[in-house]
């Protein structure tokens, strides 16, 4: 049991790491080019993602999220009570992952985003995000789940691209990039309303496919 809860805090830190760490080392190559930056942020979240899924599938699910965890109590799953641990170790392991990316990249290590994303267009996108991520998740497997690992990866690499908000769809990483006054980051005024759209997406795409699922 406790090696689950390794698996996902591990997993989510190393998730944070390379989102803000890519974000920080396109921004710094990327001479202004915020389009370039985001070539490398989504690059290195989707190949960072399949690594990740890959390597700790077996050991926890590799969920990483809270409201995959959230989904998969719905599905009957997992437990109230191993829900609530997976969430301690995603968010615990989030922020720790900022933590560290700040040390690696010689920043200070405690640091508030300044960069506002409190508004409705972006809360509609994390709904869209969040109902893609766990409709991707509940159908990737379901004739072959070798394939999983790849394809919710390279949706979440797609959804950098063709959302506004550029699919956090993810409480514990809205949580911890608040964290982070760098390209990933997101002010604390807008978290909330994030996490507040995500679970919504995420039920959404539950009583849609419950029946198929």
């Amino acid at each position: 049991m406790k090696t689950k809860f390794l698996s996902e805090f591990l997993g989510t830190a190393f998730l944070l790491m390379i989102i803000v760490g890519s974000g920080i080392m396109g921004e710094n190559l990327a001479n202004g080019n915020s389009a370039i930056a985001l070539l490398a942020n989504s690059l290195a979240t989707g190949f960072g993602l399949f690594v990740l899924i890959q390597c700790l599938g077996s050991l926890s699910g590799a969920h990483f999220n809270p409201v995959v965890s959230f989904v998969e109590r719905l599905w009957g799953r997992m437990t109230t009570n191993e829900m609530f641990l997976y969430w301690i170790a995603q968010i615990s392991g989030a922020i720790t992952g900022v933590l560290l990316t700040h040390i690696m990249f010689n920043q200070d290590i405690l640091q508030i985003a300044q960069k506002s994303r409190n508004e409705t267009h972006l809360w509609i996108s994390e709904i869209i995000a969040t109902f893609g991520l766990i409709s991707v998740i509940a159908l990737a497997g379901k004739k072959h789940v070798e394939f999983a690992p790849l394809t919710i990866a390279s949706y979440i690499a797609a959804a950098y691209w063709f959302t506004s908000s550029t699919s956090f769809a993810n409480p514990a990483v809205s949580i911890a990039r608040s964290l982070t006054d760098t390209f990933c980051g997101i002010a604390p005024a807008g978290v909330s309303m994030f996490i507040v759209a995500q679970f919504c997406g995420a039920l959404m795409c539950y009583f849609l496919l419950r029946k198929v699922v």
